[in-house]
């Protein structure tokens, strides 16, 4: 169903992969950017990117979950981080690394951004799931 590719003709990625192709038939899910929110929206980790990052990771499970999926069905990821820190960046990007996202390894960007939409929110991920066949369809 998924296949990731890393090019022996590029510079081998860390933890993720290049670009990962799902064949005719797998469905997708495009989820909506995972915030450090806990359920009453609450920000979890004020001024702490890596604890913003746990439940960052936390909160996109519980979506992967809602739709039949979880972390190991994770194609792509975009990271972002207020910061313009490199250290900042690695830091997040350890959580991510340790989350399990990174078995496949899916594909991935990490960036460095000035703000994200709530007021103390260092950290946000968005991402893109294969669906198992096994899910049920809403």
């Amino acid at each position: 169903m998924i296949r990731r590719v890393t090019s022996p003709a590029l510079f081998p990625p860390p933890t993720y992969s290049h670009a990962s192709v799902v064949e005719a038939g797998t469905r997708l899910a495009f989820l909506a950017g995972s915030v450090p929110l806990d359920r009453d929206g609450n920000l979890v980790g004020e001024g702490d990117a890596v604890r913003q990052a746990e439940q960052v990771i936390a909160n996109l499970e519980v979506q992967l979950e809602a739709i039949g999926s979880d972390l190991a069905h994770v194609l792509a990821t975009d990271v972002y981080v207020v910061s313009g820190e490199p250290a900042v960046l690695s830091a997040v990007w350890e959580v991510v690394e340790a989350s399990g996202l990174s078995v496949g390894p899916h594909s991935s960007t990490l960036l460095g951004v000035a703000c994200l939409g709530y007021t103390g929110q260092l950290v946000e991920i968005t991402a893109t799931a294969a669906v198992p066949e096994e899910a049920p369809r809403p």
